[in-house]
């Protein structure tokens, strides 16, 4: 009787660089009747082959990992293992990343910062088939469907006026790259970081870093479409 009880769990793996957090997740989620851990990791390398052992139903994953981005993982997994859902759980603004996770093969978003709840629900939603965002992100992309998107796009003769610089890490933020990262890629301070974006968010008519990130995003997956 009790195999058959747990033969009914739905797996759950965690990919997340932070011990603490992949502790509290095991701790969570281990306590729920209907779900257990089959695994976890800190990065896609170790990740990947361990998600093909453990064929998990669930895998919650953190954007920023070791060595690469959480969303590369995504589409690796979108592609090794279709049938297994994925949900982020971040401390990015899903308002930034929750759309581009949704591309890139996610069913799910919860922020690190909500109750561990929402982790539960989301779970169980993508278990259902269903998808899960938050309620202000749900609102925010039928604006952008409904037109407001077209506001916090930027026209190529506008990206022309760019520097050599301010182009470069415009493209780094389009590909998901934060502020300090950039920073240590280019091997510039900080501060010279947040300069050039000023200067590029005045040459595209754009007002906030957000809208900055996200004209970057929307351009550079444009290019890549066009180069691919």
């Amino acid at each position: 009787m009790k195999s058959d009880f747990l033969a009914r769990k739905s797996r759950v793996f965690v990919v997340d660089d932070h011990p603490l957090v992949r502790d509290g997740l095991r701790t969570l989620i281990n306590q729920e009747s209907d779900l257990e851990i089959c695994g976890v990791a800190e990065d896609a390398v170790s990740a990947l082959p361990a998600i093909a052992a453990s064929r998990p139903h669930v895998a919650l994953i953190d954007i920023s990992l070791k060595n690469t981005s959480g969303l590369e993982l995504i589409k690796d997994l979108k592609i090794q293992q279709p049938a297994m859902a994925v949900i982020v759980v971040s401390m990015h603004d899903e308002m930034l990343y929750a759309e581009r996770a949704l591309r890139a093969g996610a069913r799910g978003y919860v922020m690190k910062r909500e109750t561990t709840g929402h982790v539960l629900t989301a779970i169980r939603r993508v278990l259902e088939g269903g998808v899960y965002l938050s309620d202000n992100v749900v609102a925010r992309m039928a604006s952008l469907v409904a037109g407001q998107r077209q506001r916090e796009s930027v026209s190529a003769e506008r990206v022309e006026q760019l520097s050599d610089r301010e182009l470069e890490i415009f493209r780094l933020l389009g590909r998901g790259l934060s502020t300090s990262e950039i920073a240590s890629v280019l091997h510039i301070n900080f501060k010279t970081v947040q300069a050039y974006c000023a200067r590029a968010k005045e040459k595209l008519g754009l007002t906030t870093a957000i809208e900055l990130r996200r004209a970057a995003t929307r351009w550079e997956d444009a290019h890549a479409a066009a180069t691919a």
